[in-house]
C-alpha cells in the first residue's frame, strides 16, 4: 500500500476541519505519526489507553465490541473521519475493539501533544471539540437504542420460559382431555343401565354438583393425602367400586371426604355403586382439567397483560400521572423464570401512601428493569438471596429502594458505576451501559440515584418527584 500524501488543503476538505487557519493545519500534520495499517491488525482494544487522536487518510476501521458472547459493530471509520482521543474527553480507555478491515493509512495526534494543541491552536481545538460533542450525541443515541435491544432479549428470553409452562399444560390437559372423552360412550352405557328412585336422582344431584362447584382446598402434607387417599380406596373396595384408586386420588383433590361419600352412598343402590361412582368421577376429572385449561389460559393473559403495561404499548412516550407500582410489579412478572432460578425471595414493601406521579412510564420501567436484573446478578453466586424493594413518599418525592443481600461492590469500583461501558460482569455478560442508562433516564425525570453498598449487600436509591 502506498502512503498517499497528507496536506493542508486535504485536511481543509474535511468538513470538520474546513474553518480551520492552513498554520495550524500544518501544526497537526507536523506533530503527527503518519503510518500504514494492514487488515486485521487493531488501532485499540479494550482497556488500552486510547494513545491520540486519528485522521484516516484511507483504509477503514470497524468499533466494535462482544456482548453476551457475541460480536456487535457499532460504527466504519471511513478516509476522512476523525476518531481516538479528542481535547477535553474524559475517556482514556478503550471500550471497544478498534480493527482495521481495509489496508490504512492513519495520521496519529499522540496524545501528550493534545496540551499543546489546546494551547497554541484555539481554531483546531474547537474544530475537534465539536468531532467530539457531535460523536457523543451520536454515540449516545446508538448505545441507548442498543442497551432497549438487550433488555428487549432479557424480555424475550423471560418471557419464553413463562410461557413454556402454561402452554404445555394447556397443550398436555387438551390431549389427556380427548382421551378421557373417548371413554364417554361406554360411561353413558353404564349410567343408562342405572335404575334409581327420581328422589334419589335429586338427592345425589344436590349433594354432589355442590361439592364442585365449593371445592375445598385443603393443606395436606404428602403422608396426610396418602392416608386420606387409602382411606377412601378402602371404602369404595368394600362397595366393589372399579378404578378405586384413581377415584380416591381426584376425591382427595377436590376436598370430598368420606362423610362427603356416605351421604351420596345413601341414595345409591348398591348393585350400582361402582358405575355411579365411576361417572361421578368423570365428571370431576373433566372438571379438573377444564379448570387446568382456564388457569393456564389465564396466566397467559396475565403474562401479556403484564408485557403491554411493561412496554406501554399503545401509549405515547410523554409523561403521564402513573401509580410506579404496577410497572414494579410487571417487571418482577417478567423476570420471574430468572427469580425462581436463582431462588431468590422478594420482599415487597409497597408504601400505601404513595402517590401517582409524573413520569414516562416505558422508560422508567427500563430503570425497574436494570436495578433488578443487576440485583439478582448479584446474588446469582450465593444460589439464593433476597431481593427487597421499598416504596415510600418523602415530602415531594417518591422513594424506590431495590436492595440486594449479594457480596457488595468493592469499594475502589464505587466511584465507578455510573460510567460509560463500565462494568463489574465478565465479559458478554454487560454492556457497561445499564447504570448509565439509568441515571439518565431518572435525571431525564428531574430525580436523583444513590447507592450504598457494604459486604452485606447493595441498595440503589431512587427518589423522583411527585410534580415532574
Amino acid at each position: 500500500m502506498e502512503m498517499l500524501p497528507v496536506t493542508t488543503a486535504w485536511l481543509s476538505s474535511l468538513d470538520p476541519l474546513s474553518e480551520v487557519p492552513a498554520d495550524q493545519l500544518q501544526w497537526l500534520i507536523d506533530n503527527s505519526e503518519h503510518r500504514l495499517l494492514a487488515a486485521g491488525e487493531f488501532v485499540v482494544k479494550p482497556g488500552e489507553v486510547i494513545a491520540g487522536t486519528h485522521v484516516f487518510r484511507q483504509g477503514r476501521m470497524v468499533l466494535y465490541s462482544v456482548q453476551e458472547g457475541l460480536r456487535r459493530d457499532f460504527s466504519t471509520v471511513l478516509p476522512g473521519e476523525i476518531t481516538g482521543y479528542l481535547p477535553y474527553s474524559r475517556a482514556h480507555f478503550a471500550s471497544m475493539y478498534g480493527e482495521i478491515t481495509e489496508d490504512a493509512q492513519i495520521m496519529s495526534l499522540p496524545r501528550e501533544r493534545i496540551r499543546d494543541l489546546i494551547t497554541h491552536n484555539f481554531e483546531l481545538t474547537q474544530a475537534l471539540v465539536h468531532v467530539m460533542t457531535n460523536r457523543v450525541r451520536d454515540f449516545s443515541v446508538l448505545m441507548q437504542q442498543n442497551e432497549k435491544m438487550l433488555a428487549l432479549g432479557k424480555l424475550s428470553a423471560g418471557l419464553a420460559h413463562e410461557l413454556n409452562n402454561p402452554a404445555a399444560a394447556i397443550l398436555r390437559d387438551a390431549m389427556t382431555l380427548r382421551q378421557h372423552l373417548k371413554l364417554v360412550p361406554d360411561r353413558f352405557k353404564e349410567v343408562m343401565s342405572i335404575h334409581m328412585e327420581p328422589e334419589d336422582v335429586d338427592a345425589v344431584s344436590d349433594l354432589f354438583f355442590p361439592m364442585i362447584a365449593e371445592r375445598k382446598h385443603q393443606q395436606l402434607t404428602l403422608t396426610q393425602r396418602m392416608k386420606e387417599e387409602e382411606r377412601l380406596t378402602d371404602w369404595m373396595e368394600e362397595r366393589n367400586v372399579d378404578n378405586a384408586t384413581d377415584i380416591a386420588e381426584t376425591l382427595v383433590e377436590f376436598g370430598i371426604c368420606q362423610e362427603d361419600l356416605d351421604r351420596l352412598d345413601r341414595h345409591i343402590p348398591r348393585t350400582f355403586s361402582s358405575s355411579m361412582f365411576n361417572w361421578l368421577h368423570a365428571n370431576l376429572v373433566t372438571e379438573k382439567m377444564v379448570e387446568d385449561i382456564a388457569e393456564s389460559s389465564n396466566r397467559i393473559a396475565n403474562l401479556v397483560s403484564s408485557v403491554k403495561v411493561f412496554t406501554h404499548m399503545d401509549r405515547d412516550q410523554g409523561k403521564t400521572m402513573t401509580d410506579i407500582h404496577p410497572g414494579i410489579r410487571n417487571t418482577l412478572v417478567i423476570m420471574g423464570f430468572k427469580i425462581r432460578k436463582f431462588k431468590i425471595e422478594v420482599i415487597e414493601n409497597f408504601g400505601a401512601d404513595v402517590p401517582q406521579i409524573s413520569i414516562m412510564p416505558g422508560e422508567m420501567n427500563q430503570v425497574w428493569t436494570n436495578l433488578i436484573d443487576n440485583a439478582l446478578d448479584a446474588m446469582e453466586v450465593n444460589g439464593k438471596g433476597t431481593l427487597t424493594i421499598t416504596t415510600r413518599r418523602d415530602r415531594a418525592y417518591v422513594e424506590v429502594t431495590v436492595a440486594d443481600n449479594g457480596p457488595g461492590i468493592p469499594r475502589e469500583i464505587q466511584s465507578r458505576i455510573f460510567d460509560p461501558f463500565f462494568t463489574t460482569k465478565e465479559m458478554g455478560k454487560g454492556t457497561g451501559m445499564g447504570l448509565e442508562t439509568v441515571q439518565k433516564i431518572i435525571r431525564q425525570h428531574h430525580g436523583t440515584i444513590k447507592m450504598h453498598t457494604s459486604p452485606e449487600g447493595t441498595a440503589f436509591v431512587v427518589c423522583l418527584p411527585v410534580q415532574g
